[in-house]
């Protein structure tokens, strides 16, 4: 009697995966929600913690504000005693000589040193670590050091003159120099800061550039004027925007340390000017009308920029 055969039992079919029954959302929509799923808490602190301090300043500027509990409406009272204010004034006008005198030092400074550095030579590592150090120092400390350091009688920079045999100089005793010493302090500052975003913008620019440009027999005036100051435009623009802007809101902490706004208010920037009326004398409407009128200047000079650099696009903006 012959077996019969038996053949193994089929196998289990595996249960359908059940389909999705929403529509998928697109790849462009996922990539929308991961970007703003990044954003969202600096917006969300932008909003906080700028956006509305400067919604409710331009609301306390129509206000009359006695101590912290009294709020007399005044409408446009702060603003026009701001028109009539000399005091103001002086402050803005010192401002607009610091700022003229110190983004273009700044920007000059910053872009040899970033030309410096981008050499290859032994040590420029360290160097550019010296650089930059000054950026990561507190502004008080930076201050207290200068004030020190331009002192009349033991400050170093006056010990190294009568060393050199001339005379000494109260550096932040007189107003001819008091604000002038106080840019050379923030340039000090923040020169490494600028000095490593023009050597990322050099870093960008092609080295066979250069080397053709070599083999054509260009100089190294030629090939500045030809290749890097035209690629560096978007560098440029990044750096005159935010060099002006902290020049308008910043050097408080200097000023504040060095020369409390002297002498004879000659380092009295207008953002110095603001702070003594808010937080020493209480006016605190007052302060704000003169905040807001900063912010448009600076707002102004921002667009300004905008328009003279053209953004720093490497096109005419036609």
């Amino acid at each position: 009697m012959s077996e019969l055969a038996t053949s193994p039992p089929p196998a289990a079919t595996p249960a359908a995966t059940p389909r999705p029954t929403g529509r998928r959302m697109s790849r462009r929509h996922r990539e929308w929600l991961a970007a703003a799923l990044f954003l969202a808490p600096d917006c969300v602190g932008l909003a906080l913690f700028v956006g509305l301090p400067m919604v409710l300043s331009l609301l306390l500027s129509f206000f009359q504000v006695s101590g912290f509990g009294s709020y007399e409406w005044v409408g446009l009272g702060n603003y026009r005693r701001m028109v009539g204010d000399p005091l103001f004034w002086d402050s803005m006008q010192t401002t607009g000589l610091y700022v003229l005198v110190l983004v273009p030092t700044l920007f000059v400074v910053s872009l040899g040193l970033g030309l410096l550095v981008r050499q290859k030579l032994p040590g420029m590592g360290v160097f550019r670590t010296l650089f930059f150090l000054p950026y990561v120092i507190s502004l008080v400390v930076v201050g207290l050091l200068w004030k020190f350091m331009f002192d009349d009688q033991v400050g170093v920079v006056n010990k190294s003159l009568r060393a050199a045999g001339m005379e000494g100089h109260s550096w932040l005793g007189e107003p001819s120099t008091a604000l002038y010493a106080v840019i050379a302090v923030f340039v000090w500052v923040m020169m490494g800061y600028y000095m490593i975003i023009f050597l990322a913008g050099l870093q960008e620019i092609p080295r066979e550039y250069y080397e053709a440009a070599r083999i054509d027999g260009a100089g190294p005036w030629a090939q500045f004027r030809h290749i890097t100051w035209p690629l560096l435009r978007p560098t440029s623009f990044f750096v005159l925007l935010m060099s002006t802007v902290a020049a308008i809101t910043g050097g408080f902490e200097l000023v504040f340390v060095l020369t409390e706004g002297g002498p004879a208010n000659s380092t009295s920037l207008a953002i110095f000017y603001i702070y003594q009326q808010a937080f020493v004398f209480g006016e605190y409407g007052y302060a704000s009308a003169m905040g807001t009128a900063l912010v448009l200047a600076m707002t102004l000079c921002s667009v300004l920029i905008f328009r003279i650099t053209k953004g720093g696009r490497f096109d005419d903006g036609q």
